[in-house]
């Protein structure tokens, strides 16, 4: 389960950013994450419960969380396609030319605080 070394990581980054900026409390943090990330949403949410209890400054941080659809662009025709549903082959034209313009994000957007 490697939600639980992210969670490990975005309350690093929280913290560190609190410190800088003299936050009591952190009351809520919003991630981006892209669908093909690899990051069950679930598992995160049961990480993220548990690990905001170990610090003060995140006691009962309420994580919200933003999903970016993964959108895939054919380069032979200019298509921009769901990846989720047709993968790596443009519905369109049939062409395996593509990439991935978007839904690999992990972003920290922002943070509620005191």
């Amino acid at each position: 389960m490697h939600e639980l070394g992210v969670v490990f990581h975005v309350i690093d980054d929280v913290l560190d950013l609190a410190k800088q900026n003299d936050v009591k409390h952190i009351n809520s943090v919003t991630l981006q994450i892209g669908t093909v990330t690899g990051i069950v949403p679930d598992y995160l949410k049961e990480c993220w419960n548990w690990a905001v209890s170990k610090h003060d400054e995140t006691k009962d941080c309420a994580l919200k969380i933003e999903k970016i659809e993964a959108i895939t662009h054919c380069e032979d025709c200019g298509n921009d396609y769901n990846t989720i549903i047709y993968g790596k082959t443009c519905p369109k034209c049939k062409s395996g030319n593509t990439y991935l313009i978007q839904g690999n994000e992990f972003v920290i957007k922002e943070m509620e605080v005191v």
